[in-house]
């Protein structure tokens, strides 16, 4: 164990602090709910529309810093971790623990009185989620964890929808299930090739438990369950044929770069090119996806592209 994970030889500065919500994973939580509120129907002030994503980013820095409470003998052994604030001694873990809490609880406080304690009581589960359900439980015990631990990154533009329409509808769900689905071939060609971290420290992560060849069969088949879930708010008439089209080229780009990481029957130098490749382009993915996502909402408020054929029914 390493010991500066217990105790504190260097004074903690306020970017410690911010490092502890994960900021690099922040941007992507902070895009998508923008994504999810300006796609909404209806409209938001801009005050409460501000303060809705404020909300999320402080309860997804909570519930970051909470990951790193309980994982700092965990972080201290990997070494894509271990110059964090905890393992590497400049924080004290009952000060994270008590950023994290603090983070958490004021976040869901100003959803639930500023925006509705719909969208407060989805950012408390999403918390709660990824901080307990994802971090404690299912991590430590199961190479599914990620699978089903998707859950907690894939609410975002699922609660920024809630705060503009006050109601969960099947647009939100599909939002909320695109994530959910992209987050098992994005992560697990990150843990190809970081296997022998989580190995170290006993995390039982796909690659680690099943092996890399059965890890690339996953994310092939993953990629192929993703591509009508991305197309599906076109096919249900909830977007015009702007996100369709992006939708539809993302998702046969994403299929071209899983096809030759979830064929290769043997670990190598190409394959490592190609699991990076295929991680870097899923991060692109989501981005150029959300935002056509917006886009088509935009031209279509401007009168410039018609509705979805079943815009209304499901949006």
């Amino acid at each position: 164990m390493n010991t500066a994970v217990e105790t504190t030889t260097m004074p903690t500065e306020w970017r410690d602090f911010f490092t502890l919500t994960k900021p690099r994973v922040m941007t992507l939580v902070i895009f998508t709910a923008i994504c999810g509120l300006l796609a909404a129907p209806g409209s938001i002030h801009p005050v409460l529309g501000f303060t809705a994503i404020l909300a999320i980013a402080m309860g997804a820095g909570g519930s970051a810093a909470l990951n790193q409470w309980w994982e700092a003998e965990i972080d201290a052994g990997m070494k894509r971790t271990e110059d964090r604030p905890l393992p590497d001694g400049r924080m004290r873990r009952d000060d994270a623990r008590d950023f994290g809490l603090f983070l958490s609880g004021v976040s869901v406080c100003v959803m639930g009185v500023a925006i509705g304690w719909l969208a407060a009581a989805m950012l408390a589960v999403a918390i709660f989620y990824y901080a307990v359900v994802y971090t404690m439980w299912l991590k430590p015990r199961t190479p599914q964890n990620i699978v089903i631990g998707g859950g907690s990154g894939a609410f975002p533009p699922m609660i920024g929808w809630i705060a503009v329409t006050g109601e969960v509808t099947a647009m939100p769900i599909l939002l909320f299930a695109i994530i959910f689905m992209w987050t098992p071939p994005h992560f697990w060609a990150l843990a190809l090739f970081m296997k022998s971290d989580y190995a170290k420290v006993g995390i039982p992560m796909m690659p680690v438990v099943a092996g890399e060849r059965s890890t690339r069969r996953q994310i092939l088949a993953y990629t192929v369950l993703l591509a009508p879930i991305t197309i599906a708010p076109w096919a249900i008439g909830g977007t015009s044929w702007v996100y369709g089209s992006v939708a539809v080229v993302l998702s046969a780009l994403f299929f071209a770069l899983a096809i030759p990481v979830g064929t290769r029957t043997r670990a190598d130098a190409d394959a490592m090119v190609q699991e990076k490749l295929l991680f870097k382009f899923s991060i692109a993915y989501l981005f150029v996806l959300f935002a056509a996502l917006v886009a088509d909402r935009v031209l279509a408020a401007q009168g410039l592209i018609g509705p979805g054929i079943l815009t209304g029914m499901f949006a």
